[in-house]
């Protein structure tokens, strides 16, 4: 038995074989082959599986977003079967005898240089195509996963860590839970699995082995700990506890349907952060009463160049559809940071946190955010929208936006499409500027959402994926929670609702201080909606409330 100890970041106990995340490789191998028809074989049969492969993409796409969807993955299908294109690699590798995953590379290099040399702007935006049809080819050919796993098993996946781009494309009922050499507990591999409802640990440092893979493991996210080919009696306690995890969410399901209100009759809205159309069987699953944050950016990371319209229209229209009238608040474009997509061309920051990011990049761009504020308002036909901006700090970012809001309606007003009469439009909180200004800025909005992954980070100057940082990190700070009170405080003076969406709203060690300051809603992770109404459901605010506004005020709370 093995036993490798880390920092659990998302409870629960998962068994399963230890797989290692398939990252492709930054550098390709060039060598001269000896048989050039064995090679072009290689090459065809490559080719044959990714045209398969995006055949079996675009079904999914038509199916879950509609045409338009498709189309992206059936101009790849084509370009990855062009003659041309075929003819250039087969040349390079029976005229010079270059190895096939070298061949595509040049050929992909050569083509995306002349389709960025056109004129034609359809044209231009191929070159990000054939580069992404080159690589699924080169990939298959280096033995790199599309998704990062092959496996006929679901799995516990290991990782150094996992980018937004990365855990985006996971093929998501392959995971068992999570593994990562760093990380920290706001890192987007921590936040897929709370999402998820499965364990995670990361922080383990070189202690996995390469020679581990394909063992038995079995991880508990409430310690940390991970276990490798278990004796019986360690394999006893934590099927165990696997076991009594169950029976509680069997407990915990008999809430289903109960309202969020606190035995002397304060209610609270608990609803679920997404990152895509296919979580919403999870918040409906769990009984939430909406949609408090889809992150609308896991669509740009999960395409090889910008969403057009319609397919962020698509994505929009199924979640608004599929929650069935609740309300789903959808943050705009939020990337730059960690989250980095290619064929934005963000140049290379020093500081990337405090750069050029979310709303920042929509009104230096307004062509990318009109084209996703067209696609909401559009999508607002067919539910309950709220429209929320992330990355405020100033009253006057928030009146731009509001200006584009207003002249997106009336060219959809012109062009006679329907959209949504009621959409209600709002901030993130996570900056201490906008905190700060919350009272100006209540007179702008419907609704506050407090961000406090990154209120914490820039409050507390402390960056959020330093794992180094933990004991610094304290998002129990005062400071952090005398800011959430004074944002509560300005709002509901301005009949402003506010909510949290950061991971903080899941801490049930501050739910009655959250109750206390009169947060009106909470979003968390699917799995977390029952925990936090059983928790609501036994509180008795009046108790507690005037002790909790008392310590978090006092001059000797210095945490």
């Amino acid at each position: 038995m093995i036993s490798v100890q880390g920092k659990g970041v998302s409870t629960g106990v998962a068994i399963g074989p230890l797989y290692y995340y398939q990252r492709a490789k930054s550098t390709i191998r060039r060598f001269e082959v000896a048989d050039t028809e064995a090679e072009w074989a290689r090459f065809k049969a490559a080719q044959q599986k990714a045209i398969d492969q995006l055949g079996e993409l675009a079904e999914k796409a038509r199916e879950e977003a509609g045409d338009d969807a498709a189309m992206l993955f059936e101009t790849h299908q084509m370009m990855a079967e062009d003659l041309d294109y075929e003819e250039a690699i087969q040349g390079l590798i029976n005229d010079t005898r270059l190895n096939a995953e070298a061949a595509v590379t040049d050929t992909a290099a050569q083509f995306a240089e002349m389709f960025a040399g056109m004129d034609d702007p359809y044209m231009q935006a191929r070159a990000a195509d054939v580069k992404d049809v080159s690589g699924r080819i080169i990939g298959i050919l280096t033995g790199v996963v599309q998704g990062g796993i092959d496996s006929p098993v679901p799995v516990i996946l290991a990782a150094d860590d996992l980018a937004p781009s990365e855990t985006v494309q996971l093929d998501k009922t392959k995971i068992l839970g999570f593994i990562t050499e760093g990380g920290s507990g706001s890192s987007h591999t921590a936040i897929l699995a709370r999402t998820m409802g499965i364990p995670a640990i990361i922080g383990v440092g070189d202690q996995l082995k390469p020679e581990y893979e394909g063992r038995e493991v079995i991880i508990d996210g409430s310690t940390g700990n991970v276990v490798i080919d278990a004796d019986e009696a360690t394999k006893h306690y934590l099927m165990a506890k696997l076991d009594e995890q169950r029976k509680v969410q069997e407990m915990l399901n008999l809430l289903k349907g109960q309202p969020n209100v606190t035995k002397d009759g304060h209610s609270i809205r608990i609803y679920c952060n997404i990152g895509s159309p296919d979580d919403v069987p999870a918040v409906l699953g769990n009984d939430a009463g909406g949609v408090g944050l889809f992150r609308s950016e896991f669509l740009y990371l999960n395409c090889d160049d910008y969403p057009s319209e319609d397919f962020q229209f698509e994505a929009y229209k199924k979640v608004l559809s599929d929650m069935g009238g609740k309300e789903v608040v959808i943050r705009t474009l939020d990337i730059g940071a960690d989250k980095q997509i290619g064929y934005f061309n963000l140049p290379h920051e020093e500081n990337p946190a405090m750069g050029n990011r979310a709303l920042r990049i929509c009104l230096n761009r307004p062509e990318i955010f009109h084209t996703q504020l067209r696609a909401l308002f559009r999508a607002s036909a067919f539910g309950k929208l709220g429209i929320m901006f992330p990355m405020v700090t100033s009253v006057w970012e928030v009146k731009e936006a509001k200006k584009m809001c207003e002249r997106v309606k009336a060219e959809l007003t012109k062009e006679g499409i329907p959209y949504g009469e009621d959409v209600e439009i709002g901030i993130m909180i996570e900056t201490p500027a906008a905190a700060v200004m919350s009272d100006r800025l209540a007179k702008e909005v419907d609704f506050f959402s407090c961000g406090t992954n990154d209120l914490t980070q820039y409050t507390l100057a402390c960056d959020r994926q330093n794992a180094d940082l933990g004991r610094f990190f304290n998002p129990h700070h005062p400071a952090v929670l005398r800011l959430l009170k004074m944002v509560c405080d300005n709002a509901h003076k301005n009949g402003v609702w506010v909510g949290i969406c950061g991971e903080l709203g899941a801490d049930l060690s501050l739910t009655e201080t959250f109750l206390s300051i009169g947060i009106d809603e909470l979003s968390v992770s699917p799995r977390t909606v029952l925990p936090l109404r059983q928790k609501v459901r036994e509180t008795t605010l009046s108790e507690c409330k005037e002790k909790l506004l008392a310590d978090l005020l006092s001059d000797e709370n210095t945490i």
